[in-house]
């Protein structure tokens, strides 16, 4: 062998070595920074701590929410941030208590928005990371400025703060515009139809609730006497918008459509999608192959719709491959409510099923049950199976999805507690502000203080404790989880301690005497 032929000959032996070298440590790096997971919220709407097997149900039936939970991190102390919808959506999405926002209580269909387009929020931090971000159900959080023209462009709204994919209903499906708005535009309006909208006085030779219940298919019990579309009662006004108008019955099978479309579509690069869905909350109209279904009515029946709805959007993540490169986060926007302005024999049919299990209240309440709700994570082949006891809340989603994603934001109020939704700490919050409507309490440690509240005891129309006392309440939540002993005046050390907390991170003061 010649000098050239030499030469050449340990040239190509060293650019091999050199592309084998570089090739290894490309694996290698790979292996050690794998691709960031997909990120699914799925939000149920007054889902309650004992509506699901998991969490001790023995009535009704919930395989895929029971399969999850125990294949995931099953949380006995989650949190949503208030006993109601709009502001427990406000602080998931903003990592901000909603009582620093004078906006943040059960909006109208009409209401503007209340998140600052400014604002950071748990969408806009994803896609910073390289998120694509969408949302598909409940939205709730207003749109526009207030004097929102339906027939145009409407802005802003999901995605002016954060979303690149919007498909969302307007607030409640017990609220006026009933339309799907995809992108800031309602989804199938014909222009020679507009729609018209008003919360405090109808229009012109519109039947309603109140005047033609002989036009109704579901009868109203309080509340919701106004506009009647599908035979269903509402709460405000609307008129026109009938080819946009949605079918109540096959809401739950168009969202799974949506939301399986948005996975489909968007699998070959890191996704987030906040799947809100809108069931158990009233008008509950079960597609007709689940009435029946729970032997408990409507109520019974779209829960066991909504977990059939999970099963097959986890189908379509197993079938389309990222099932074992997504975090699922599972909770509820607050706890439980039967009669809620329908009559639809929730409470008749309920039998020996406790949709609060041992906690005492519901939705609108202080008391645990307002706030205490299901909350796992799932995430097959990473998450190891297992129940925690950490003190944890929907505020801090923001932030802890936010570093699994690679960022070092964080929202107002949202702390970091990745670790523990991923199951790798028990140590979560010390202390948590708990809010329903516009009325406050804290829980820290064991324990829970409800500050003196003045009004009625109990909502007399939904039939639920909300919390409200002259004296202060203190309860430990270890040995007494249904709230039956007020320990306050046994420890009035503690109480002096707690509402000094509470007043440290609310700035409001609590005006009383500890005997």
């Amino acid at each position: 062998m010649n000098l050239k032929s030499t030469f050449l000959l340990s040239l190509g032996i060293g650019l091999m070595t050199v592309l084998v070298s570089c090739s290894s440590g490309t694996e290698g790096d790979a292996k050690e920074q794998p691709s960031k997971p997909n990120i699914v919220i799925i939000y149920m709407d007054d889902l309650g701590y004992g509506d699901m097997g998991a969490y001790g149900a023995t009535e009704i039936n919930t395989p895929t929410m029971d399969r999850l939970a125990n294949g995931g991190v099953r949380f006995t102390n989650g949190y949503a941030s208030s006993a109601t919808c709009t502001p427990s959506r406000y602080a998931l999405l903003t990592g901000t208590y909603p009582w620093r926002n004078k906006n943040a209580h059960i909006l109208p269909g009409t209401a503007p928005l209340i998140i600052d387009t400014a604002q950071l929020t748990l969408p806009k931090l994803l896609r910073e990371q390289g998120y694509y971000t969408g949302i598909v159900g409940k939205w709730h959080l207003g749109l526009g400025d207030g004097t929102t023209n339906w027939n145009e462009h409407i802005s802003p709204g999901p995605n002016e703060v954060g979303f690149d994919y919007s498909y969302i209903l307007a607030a409640t499906q017990d609220r006026v515009p009933t339309v799907y708005i995809h992108n800031g535009d309602v989804d199938g309006l014909d222009p020679n139809d507009p729609i018209e909208v008003d919360y405090s006085s109808n229009f012109e030779g519109e039947p309603t609730g109140l005047d033609n219940p002989e036009l109704l298919t579901m009868k109203w019990h309080h509340g919701h006497n106004n506009s009647i579309v599908n035979g269903i009662p509402r709460i405000g006004f609307m008129k026109g918008g009938a080819s946009a108008k949605w079918s109540d019955v096959d809401m739950a099978d168009h969202f799974l459509k949506k939301a399986q479309d948005y996975v489909k579509t968007h699998k070959e690069e890191p996704f987030f999608l906040y799947y809100a869905l809108q069931q158990p909350h009233v008008p509950r109209t079960p597609h007709p192959r689940f009435v029946g279904s729970s032997g408990m009515g409507p109520r019974g029946d779209v829960i066991v719709e909504a977990d059939w709805v999970l099963g097959e959007f986890i189908k379509t993540l197993e079938e389309e491959g990222l099932l074992e490169n997504t975090l699922i986060v599972f909770s509820s926007d607050n706890g439980p409510v039967l009669n809620d302005g329908y009559y639809d024999n929730a409470v008749e049919m309920l039998g020996d099923h406790t949709p609060a299990g041992p906690l005492r209240g519901g939705k609108y309440s202080l008391f645990e049950a307002g706030t205490r709700v299901p909350f796992f994570t799932y995430w097959k082949g990473t998450i190891q199976p297992g129940v925690s006891d950490a003190l944890v809340s929907q505020i801090d989603l923001m932030t802890s999805l936010g570093r699994l994603a690679g960022s070092t934001k964080k929202g107002e109020d949202s702390e970091d507690f990745l670790h523990v939704f991923l199951g790798k700490s028990d140590q979560g919050r010390d202390e948590l502000i708990l809010e329903a409507t516009s009325r406050l309490a804290i829980r820290k440690g064991d324990y829970v203080m409800i500050p003196p509240h003045k009004g009625a005891a109990k909502i007399e129309t939904v039939n639920i404790e909300i919390g409200n006392d002259p004296h202060v309440q203190l309860y430990d939540l270890k040995s007494d989880i249904g709230q039956q002993q007020n320990l306050a005046e046994q420890h009035p050390d503690l109480v002096s301690e707690m509402i000094q907390d509470f007043e440290r991170i609310t700035g409001k003061k609590v005006d009383v005497t500890i005997n």
